[in-house]
């Protein structure tokens, strides 16, 4: 709570700044979104709270101030500072960082934005913003089984180019490792293509992750590196849109993976480190009420065939164009003992199924 609060107390003067300048080229905006919910386990072998009240369930709760400056010439200096919060205990998520969620500072002009600082990776954008239904929240949310889990890469750089008049446009990203020990531990970079029309929404990213962990310099190195390339699509066919995507993911780290061992198994058993991830969905919208349904199959192509499925259903009713009541159900059918939980926008979950029930406003 105390960093938080710091942090709350540093925006004040920012505030202040931007109400007593209106006349001043520049903008600061401090915005947030609160999410709780009640969140239903099944399935849980090992130890797990089987009903509980939880932050962040449909999307992360956060806290955060943005602002931009012309500096003329169609050019401005860009910044967002975004903090996690547990709205459920009142503590900071990302495991305590002021601002985990997001913090950088770029340039965004006619070529495009560079971005530098603590920001989402590409394979995680094009899997929420595009492939997904659920937009990796609730217990529908794709993330459980497909890509890479970590959403977001310290030490980046990232590019954005502008928009192009037919609906094209890319990115980049490159992660500075910062290993004392291995130049490559922690070093990660990808690229993304995508179209944007208005009916059709499609992007292709490939991404590289570099993590031979060995702190000591003694010690063997754990490859724990990913590559994933990631093909999606959405299609607004008016009454209904249509979700697609396609996955390939290599790599010891490729792939979504509880390491506690929910299930009890005798043997801790391994992610898979070679998968391709198929996944279709649809988003019905009826007036301020809009249902979801999405298939996932995860083919693993390791010796031990560790597959998983996962079939997902849910609805959301918009009380205004800020307040959305939710809920949603998730199954996985894992085989061969694989491990794959059910979890949310902030959480992995412990067991193989869940519901989820609650409440998101933003401001």
């Amino acid at each position: 709570m105390k960093p938080i609060c710091i942090m709350l107390a540093g925006l004040a003067p920012l505030v202040a700044a931007a109400q007593a300048s209106s006349q001043a080229p520049s903008s600061v905006q401090v915005y947030g979104l609160l999410d709780a919910g009640v969140v239903a386990e099944r399935g849980c072998n090992g130890p797990c709270a089987h009903t509980r009240l939880d932050s962040g369930v449909s999307a992360g709760s956060r806290l955060g101030v943005r602002g931009r400056e012309d500096l003329g010439g169609g050019t401005s200096a860009v910044y967002t500072l975004e903090a996690g919060i547990l709205n459920d205990t009142g503590a900071s998520d990302q495991n305590g960082k002021l601002f985990g969620r997001q913090a950088y500072v770029g340039l965004d002009g006619p070529l495009g934005a560079v971005t530098l600082g603590r920001q989402y990776n590409l394979l995680y954008e094009t899997l929420t913003d595009v492939a997904d239904p659920f937009h990796g929240g609730t217990a529908g949310s794709a993330a459980n089984l497909v890509g890479y889990t970590t959403r977001r890469y310290d030490n980046t750089i990232k590019y954005q180019s502008p928009r192009s008049k037919n609906g094209w446009n890319g990115a980049a990203i490159y992660s500075v490792g910062e290993s004392p020990y291995n130049s490559k531990a922690n070093r990660a970079y990808g690229a993304t293509i995508g179209y944007a029309g208005s009916t059709v929404n499609l992007r292709v990213t490939h991404q590289r992750k570099e993590n031979a962990l060995d702190a000591s310099g003694a010690a063997s190195a754990v490859d724990q590196s990913a590559s994933n390339t990631l093909v999606a699509a959405n299609v607004d066919f008016g009454r209904f849109v249509g979700y697609a995507a396609y996955g390939h993911s290599r790599g010891a780290g490729s792939s979504p993976w509880d390491m506690s061992n929910p299930y009890g198994a005798v043997a801790q058993s391994t992610p898979s480190d070679n998968s391709r991830d198929v996944l279709v969905g649809v988003a019905v919208p009826m007036g301020a009420t809009t249902f979801l349904a999405s298939y996932i199959h995860k083919d693993d192509r390791s010796s031990a065939n560790r597959d998983a499925n996962q079939f997902a259903v849910g609805v959301s009713y918009a009380l205004s164009r800020r307040t959305e009541l939710y809920g949603a159900f998730a199954r996985i059918q894992n085989r061969n003992g694989a491990g794959y939980t059910v979890g949310n926008a902030t959480g992995a979950g412990h067991g193989d199924r869940a519901i989820n029930i609650g409440l998101r406003h933003a401001f």
